[in-house]
């Protein structure tokens, strides 16, 4: 079984208690601005072992019946069909993906608030398909001199002139399908709409990551900045935290950078700033349920390799993000590892080497590495999910689980009838028939059975992997990374 570094029943008890307390400071309502994933946060769940991807999402369920989210995605992201990296769809599609996991879990969602407005047709025309669908949409403009003209923005002129977006709960959560949708600029617009309709509401930020507590070139916050490699996100002591309580506390440069203005629009709307630092505004608790810090350390390094083996894949796929590469290679340094830190990377190119084939190798829970080539009857991660089942099952490695008379007609429909090129058996395919076989054969129901040993394991391939196979891994809760090698 993976080794667990995080006790995510504490979490979910303290965190839901100091948002609590949060939500009792302020009288009137509490918008939350909610960074990184609400019911699906893997980066967590990989760096921080133990935590449970839906966590934040359990805990908000205690207190769901005085919440209600909004969804923000900005105009410009609808013009780019900016994609989710994670999960290959376009951010509005992500949003009503969003509303409807949020609703089935019992959750209101209130609305949509188009950011960045300019007037964009693509825009204009997601939000006739809200409305087909009866959703609730609002536009945010576009405001000159954001987010230094303090003046101009909180005034009628500015947040005045976005549309108010209406609310029926006490504490309004506001979330995104990914960072640079304007969520901050949501909530310090309703602030000023609802002050002007005298209801002094409050704001906080709920973001998981950089861990304040934790130091900062802790593998963990390091992690953090690789994931962020894109946006150039920089973890900085935070200045005014220390100067106001003389702690430490770990932020970034955005929030460091924002926060001076952020005080002047508070103050411009209340009258006074209710905090004295960025920290101050978090509501994070992640750091104090870290129980094993060794094993959220090395699961944190191993994050930072997999996310540079993420960059070059797509620099191999064509992407421009050479700055992106050299920032994670500047942050091996940060953390003392480079690339054959992961052991998983050596055992396949070594087998690659020794076979002239296309290689793949897993590292189990117990330290064992297992690896699997290409034959022509099966792909490499075919072969390795096959090896590793046995083994864990404690099958001989010479016994054929799935006979040469099945496999080949399987072969022989994929090439002949649906125009394949590649006859070898995905790791679809192999789970398929090791399923079919599994109802009169007791090997093939034991390796079957192993599979949910997999998840949280590390494992590394030779070339970038077909999209089906990549996905297996995924829902098998494999750590996957892939040389930046095309098929051929």
């Amino acid at each position: 079984m993976q080794k667990i570094g995080f006790d995510n029943e504490k979490y979910i008890r303290i965190q839901s208690e100091h948002l609590k307390e949060r939500i009792a400071k302020f009288k009137g309502k509490l918008y939350l601005e909610l960074g990184g994933k609400l019911f699906d946060d893997h980066h967590a769940s990989r760096v921080l072992p133990g935590f449970q991807p839906d966590s934040k999402l359990r805990m908000f369920s205690k207190i769901s019946d005085q919440i209600e989210i909004v969804i923000v995605i900005s105009a410009e992201d609808i013009v780019m069909n900016k994609v989710r990296a994670d999960l290959g769809i376009t951010y509005d599609e992500d949003v009503l993906r969003l509303r409807d996991a949020f609703m089935e879990r019992g959750f209101m969602v209130g609305s949509v608030v188009i950011t960045h407005y300019n007037g964009q047709h693509a825009a204009d025309d997601f939000r006739v398909r809200l409305e087909r669908l009866g959703i609730k949409s609002y536009v945010h403009y576009l405001i000159d001199g954001y987010p230094h003209n303090v003046s101009l923005i909180a005034s009628d002129e500015g947040f005045g002139k976005n549309d108010y977006v209406e609310t029926e709960r006490p504490m309004v959560i506001v979330t995104a399908p990914g960072p640079g949708s304007g969520k901050m600029a949501v909530c310090l617009s309703q602030l000023y709409n609802e002050h002007k309709r005298g209801i002094e509401a409050g704001y906080a930020k709920f973001e998981t990551f950089p861990v304040w507590s934790l130091p900062l070139k802790h593998p963990v916050n390091i992690a953090y900045e690789a994931a962020t490699a894109d946006l150039n996100d920089v973890n900085m002591i935070d200045p005014f935290h220390l100067e106001a309580y003389g702690e430490t506390a770990i932020n970034y440069n955005r929030d460091i950078e924002i926060f001076p203005v952020l005080n002047a629009l508070f103050e411009g709307i209340y009258g006074e700033s209710p905090y004295k630092s960025p920290t101050d505004m978090g509501v994070n608790m992640v750091g104090f349920c870290i129980s094993d810090d060794d094993v959220c350390a090395e699961a944190s390094k191993q994050e930072i390799i997999r996310r540079y083996y993420d960059a070059t894949n797509k620099f191999a796929a064509g992407a421009n993000n050479e700055a992106e590469i050299k920032k994670i290679r500047m942050l091996f340094n940060q953390a003392k590892i480079d690339k054959d830190y992961r052991k998983v990377v050596g055992a396949a190119l070594r087998r690659k080497e020794e076979t002239g084939h296309t290689s793949t190798a897993i590292e189990l829970a117990d330290g064992t590495i297992i690896t699997g080539g290409s034959t022509p009857l099966l792909g490499a991660s075919a072969a390795l999910l096959l090896n590793t089942t046995k083994y864990l099952a404690g099958i001989d490695h010479d016994v054929k689980l799935i006979p040469q008379e099945m496999i080949e007609p399987i072969q022989k429909t994929k090439v002949e009838f649906l125009k394949g090129r590649n006859p070898r058996l995905h790791t679809d395919e192999v789970l398929v028939a090791l399923s079919v076989l599994s109802e009169s054969d007791e090997r093939c129901e034991k390796a079957l059975a192993t599979l949910p040993q997999l998840e949280g394991c590390q494992a590394h391939a030779t070339v970038m992997l077909s999209e089906v196979d990549r996905k297996i891994f995924k829902k098998l809760g494999v750590n996957l990374t892939c040389e930046p090698v095309r098929k051929k």
